[in-house]
């Protein structure tokens, strides 16, 4: 068999950059590695664009990576049998009908209080369905609870540069989940404040996956990136080089 490409997939507030340690490290070991955007605009949509962003733009096996709500997105890609194995690296591993606002419910989030302005600015986007929003991480949530072990410079330069997520999207139950029929790896960060680490690996065992941990905020694979790198060595050796 020959390598897998390694299609990586951001969450919310990041962009393709926020898997930059991983790309590098895993090119350099001669994969190919692919970072498509992930548009936060709503799950259906976002996922039917990484589907067809993988189906267009790889040959041959493929092995798929998501962060956060990337995780909630590559659960709702519509894969086809060449994505051997799935990698979720602090991340949403739904099962169908859940959402994202109902799993942070009562686990403890940063983001589950009862009033979501404390720790986001909210504003309306053109085109937007009726009613919906934008939200963006305050910049006190990116120091002390986004990635607080980041350094300070690190920390106000995501605050800056974030990309919003619509409420609508974590609000869209989630569809038949891509994880059923296919091994699944988690990486989970023990010191994650937005999707607490027991929520984590509830859903992770659900998925059967194989799970592994680090001492590491919600962004793992920026502040620790060989755990994440593991995981995808992990799954490329397992379904066959």
């Amino acid at each position: 068999m020959s390598k897998p490409t390694i299609v990586l997939v951001h969450g919310a507030w990041a962009d393709g950059s926020s898997w930059n340690a991983v790309t590098s490290e895993l090119q350099s070991q001669g994969f190919t590695v692919l970072v498509p955007p992930n548009l936060l605009h709503g799950v259906v949509n976002d996922a039917a664009t990484v589907a067809s962003f993988v189906e267009q733009h790889t040959e041959g096996p493929v092995i798929v990576g998501g962060h956060s709500y990337g995780g909630f997105v590559i659960t709702n890609a519509q894969f086809g049998d060449d994505v051997k194995a799935l990698v979720y690296v602090d991340a949403f591993i739904p099962d169908e009908g859940e959402f994202v606002f109902q799993i942070l419910g009562g686990s403890g989030s940063a983001l589950a209080v009862e009033d979501p302005t404390t720790v986001l600015d909210l504003g309306s986007y053109p085109g937007a369905p009726e009613g919906d929003l934008e939200a963006f991480l305050k910049p006190d949530t990116v120091h002390n609870a986004f990635a607080q072990d980041l350094p300070e410079a690190d920390r106000w330069l995501i605050a800056a540069t974030q990309r919003p997520i619509s409420l609508s999207a974590n609000t869209t139950p989630s569809g038949p989940p891509s994880w059923k029929g296919r091994p699944v790896w988690a990486v989970i960060g023990t010191e994650d404040r937005v999707i607490p680490p027991a929520t984590q690996r509830s859903m992770a065992e659900r998925a059967g996956a194989i799970i592994s941990e680090v001492s590491a905020s919600h962004v793992s694979m920026v502040s620790h990136p060989d755990a994440a790198i593991a995981a995808i060595l992990a799954a490329v050796e397992a379904v066959g080089e």
